[in-house]
């Protein structure tokens, strides 16, 4: 600002970032190959190797057919894509990648086409939900053995003639029970793990 040619002072503006997010970033750049598509300019570059870290790609200018494009060359290179989008520029880069998770201030409203939608205000539990959908990965392949051997151990019997049709028929409905059973328990207990439920 100036007053009759001489300077005064000046507006700084920059952006406000989501409570939380650098301490998301901070657990995320060791896991993961980060990198941020914006469709800004690079104003705010400083700012986000502050929040990201150096190792951090950062890429700006971005159109919504430039951040999709860049999804697949990933792909095409082999990689897995995790792609955090809270706008409908995103939704194709979103709905291109391994896995779209869409971040929304109302889950209510509409969102881009995603895999998850996250809420704006639990941003800072993005590490925790990635850790809980490994266990969640977990949780399947052990109900899936305990399946695989409900299912060994009942043919084997059944075709040996050592149990009875009515046991056996006893018995199927018992395998689902203990298989749901546990994957509840497992769920349950990962959650408490992960400080996701009480």
């Amino acid at each position: 600002m100036a007053i009759d040619g001489k300077f005064r002072g000046y507006f700084s503006i920059k952006n406000v970032y989501r409570q939380g997010v650098k301490k998301v970033f901070s657990e995320l750049r060791g896991k993961f190959n980060l990198t941020i598509l914006s469709g800004d300019t690079d104003r705010e570059k400083e700012n986000l190797i502050e929040l990201c870290g150096k190792d951090a790609e950062m890429i700006f200018n971005q159109s919504p057919f430039d951040k999709l494009q860049y999804v697949q060359e990933k792909q095409k290179a082999g990689q897995t894509v995790l792609m955090v989008g809270d706008g409908l520029n995103d939704s194709g880069a979103l709905l291109q990648s391994d896995v779209g998770i869409s971040v929304s201030e109302n889950v209510l409203n509409f969102t881009p086409a995603s895999d998850g939608i996250l809420n704006a205000f639990a941003i800072n539990l993005m590490p925790r939900f990635l850790e809980f959908a490994k266990d969640a990965v977990k949780t399947i392949k052990i109900s899936f053995m305990v399946s695989i051997f409900y299912n060994i151990f009942g043919v084997y019997y059944a075709a040996t003639g050592l149990i009875t049709p009515l046991f056996a028929a006893i018995l199927m409905p018992i395998s689902s029970v203990t298989v749901i059973g546990l994957t509840v328990l497992l769920t349950s207990f990962y959650a408490r793990k992960r400080g996701l439920w009480r």
